[in-house]
């Protein structure tokens, strides 16, 4: 019988032995296998788990601050947990967001500091998290071999209110904005279609305009236009604005005409409203400065303002066509009707709106309608705002549109021979509707 040696005969053979060698290289390649597939197994699952986080948080921060706008602190983040709550509901993920993990206050651009400020409408701090304090971590599966079985996941967003400058002094319609010739623009100023601009020859814009539609190829502009348009082609800017303060007209003219701080301005001393009983011809005579007016119409649904002195310091709200005579003149006054006609506003020529100051602060003037305004001729604006949900049509002065704002739901309509002027200034009482942006 053969003899079967299971074992080497010497030490030195035994040494030299290499059966068996591949399983101790196959126990690293395991281990580093192991090791591989749990970088990218879990390290994948944390990354996508951190994403989904991260948009429940950018989500959550733009409902906290849109929501504060018009509602109190507790409601808007009600709401940001209820927008979280729609990509990462609890009963899958916990919960990712609490009050407690709302902050409103203020934000500082260039430290990219977060003061907390519980009052404040202008930022708002969010950190959606998950943590193996609130039972919701990111569990592991490769990783629990080395001792970890978990990780905890917190990303925070900033969010912060800001107020485009076109809204602020410009032409904003979300229909065509069509100006004519021989009209210059200062820097600052701003054209803005959420259709096209339309444009005739000969217009100068400074360094510094803006003219903006959602295509710029839809720009509506004569043969040679870019080359009798000075300064055009750097102006132009692609881009849409969702008309937010249109949306607010109804609560605009609700709170003047309820004295509702948020909306009356500094001059008005006695929110109680007055009432005109009177005809439809009103003139300084029938205003008290520092008041509230409340005019409704019945049978003749219009009024004539026919002030022989310029009116000042008073808030007038109507459901009537209001017709400006010639020459009125308007300071420190808001207007409001609730009157929906293709002529709601209107004057005949020469109505000056805002004081002549030079962009000093003060005597700024608004205008709102829900229907459209249409000022014949020599229309004077220094400092003026036009809010209107129909059309604006206007001729102006050569030399009178300093400080202006106008804002259309339906189409504005310029002449020619306009020399529109960048304030920065002397409109404090303009009624604005916040915009929101991610700032980190």
């Amino acid at each position: 019988m053969k003899q079967i040696k299971l074992f080497p005969t010497s030490n030195a053979a035994f040494s030299q032995d290499e059966k068996g060698g591949m399983t101790i290289l196959g126990l690293y390649l395991f281990g580093t296998i192991a090791i591989i597939s749990a970088i990218a197994v879990d390290v994948s699952n944390l990354m996508s788990s951190e994403t989904q986080l991260q948009v429940a948080a950018d989500t959550a921060g733009h409902a906290a601050l849109y929501a504060r706008d018009t509602h109190s602190a507790e409601d808007a983040k009600t709401a940001a947990i209820q927008m979280a709550a729609v990509g990462m509901p609890a009963v899958l993920y916990g919960d990712v967001l609490t009050t407690e993990d709302i902050k409103f206050g203020t934000w500082d651009y260039d430290t990219q500091q977060f003061t907390v400020n519980p009052t404040s409408r202008d930022a708002v701090m969010v950190n959606a998290v998950r943590l193996a304090s609130r039972s919701n971590s990111v569990k592991n599966y490769l990783f629990q071999m080395v001792g970890q079985p978990q990780f905890d996941v917190t990303t925070p967003a900033v969010f912060t209110t800001f107020y485009p400058m076109c809204f602020r002094e410009g032409f904003v319609a979300d229909g065509v904005v069509d100006i004519q010739s021989n009209n210059s623009y200062s820097n600052g100023f701003c054209l803005h279609s959420n259709e096209y601009v339309s444009l005739n020859s000969n217009n100068t814009f400074e360094s510094g305009t803006v003219v903006s539609m959602p295509n710029l190829d839809d720009i509506d502009l004569p043969r040679s236009g870019y080359e009798t348009n000075d300064g055009l082609q750097a102006a132009l800017r692609s881009g849409v604005y969702r008309m937010r303060i249109l949306n607010r007209i109804d609560s605009l003219i609700s709170g003047l005409e309820t004295g509702d701080p948020k909306y009356t301005p500094d001059y008005i001393t006695n929110t109680t409203p007055i009432t005109l009983t009177g005809g439809n011809h009103l003139d300084e005579t029938d205003f008290t400065p520092g008041r509230i007016h409340v005019k409704t119409c019945s049978g003749n649904p219009k009024i004539t303002l026919t002030p022989t002195v310029p009116l000042t310091e008073v808030v007038l709200v109507t459901d009537c066509e209001i017709k400006f005579s010639l020459g009125t003149a308007l300071e420190d006054v808001v207007i409001a009707t609730r009157h929906t006609g293709s002529f709601s506003m209107n004057a005949p020529a020469a109505l000056r709106i805002g004081r002549d100051d030079g962009c000093a602060p003060g005597g700024d003037v608004q205008l709102i309608t829900k229907g459209s305004m249409k000022f014949a001729a020599d229309l004077e604006i220094y400092g003026g705002q036009f809010i209107a949900e129909g059309n604006i049509i206007f001729s102006a002065n050569a030399n009178g549109v300093e400080g202006a704002s106008m804002v259309a739901g339906g189409t504005i309509d310029g002449t020619s021979n306009m020399d529109m002027a960048f304030c920065g200034s002397g409109m404090e009482n303009n009624f604005e509707a916040a915009y929101f942006r991610l700032a980190r």
